[in-house]
């Protein structure tokens, strides 16, 4: 039998996160024949497009799975922010390894705080949902988009580009580079996006055996959480365009969940805490309490129509 194909991106970040799987894997079968396939994607292409039009739609992840439905390769490893909420026909998750750390985190020039930033400082962020979170904090800061891969955001603070960025700390300590960060924020002041810090290691849906041997990396706990996550932002019809944070932790067999949607001007932010046995059905819960908050007018402004889980196609 031939080695196991894992398809994966070909940014420092992605090889580093499949490479994590492929341990995962190895060390519970040593005898596992593995290769890694690089593999070019439309969001990678697009250098210039702005990136919250880009996460969340496929434009990370298409060029992965067409090769997984083609038979080009036998799993891929993404980002799990990144997959589409509805799911791709043919495909499944086959494994949610141990999540990362979830928070965001500030990484600015002197070891400065977002506090500590002077008025009129210029932050970079890929996201309008860290927009809308920090200019709710900082509303005389001067938040800029920012593409490129995570070196290339940190190397415009390093010349005097930017004077801080925020990303991802998970992505961040994947590459070694958590000496960067001045900052890390709480989840309760800046909600992170659902499924941040998680991986997907996705295959074909018939490929039983395979689907088999990777349930071993399996880590339940983050599996439950993600679900609920990301069932809040299917429920909105939500993407990193849209400004909506989930975070979910497994408390026993329970769920607490926290979702949230922000004004983009960041003068209206909406929580609810939300607790469940069911991950998706604790996340539809919160979609419903933050509609009924008044959420709609948020996302009815960005030219998003909010539905509920069960109404319509999936």
């Amino acid at each position: 039998m031939g080695p196991h194909r894992v398809g994966t991106r070909a940014s420092a970040l992605a090889r580093r996160q499949t490479a994590e799987v492929v341990r995962l894997w190895t060390a519970l079968d040593p005898d596992a024949r593995i290769e890694v396939v690089e593999i070019a994607t439309a969001g990678d292409q697009l250098a210039d497009a702005p990136l919250e039009r880009l996460e969340g739609t496929g434009f990370f992840t298409s060029a992965l799975e067409t090769a997984l439905l083609s038979g080009a390769i036998d799993l891929a490893v993404h980002s799990y922010k990144d997959l589409p909420v509805a799911a791709t026909t043919g495909l499944t998750v086959a494994a949610v390894p141990t999540r990362g750390r979830v928070e965001d985190a500030l990484c600015a020039r002197d070891g400065l705080t977002l506090d500590g930033l002077p008025s009129g400082a210029r932050v970079g962020t890929s996201s309008v949902r860290r927009t809308a979170q920090v200019r709710s904090l900082r509303s005389d800061l001067d938040l800029m988009p920012l593409r490129g891969n995570v070196p290339t955001r940190l190397e415009r603070v390093a010349r005097g580009d930017l004077d801080a960025v925020i990303l991802a700390t998970a992505g961040l300590e994947r590459l070694g580079l958590s000496t960067r960060i001045t900052e890390v924020f709480s989840f309760h002041r800046v909600l992170t996006a659902p499924a941040q810090g998680a991986l997907a290691v996705q295959t074909r849906a018939g490929d039983r055996a395979l689907r088999a041997v990777l349930g071993r990396i399996e880590h339940p706990p983050t599996r439950r959480a993600v679900t609920a996550e990301r069932a809040v932002l299917h429920a909105l019809r939500g993407g990193c365009s849209v400004p909506v944070g989930a975070f979910a932790r497994c408390v026993g067999e329970r769920v607490a969940l926290t979702a949230g949607v922000f004004g983009p001007d960041g003068g209206r932010a909406l929580r609810v805490e939300v607790e469940g046995n069911d991950p998706e059905a604790t996340g539809n819960d919160a979609a419903r309490r933050l509609l009924a908050a008044g959420a709609g007018e948020i996302l009815a402004a960005l030219k998003r129509e909010p539905r509920l889980a069960g109404e319509g196609s999936r």
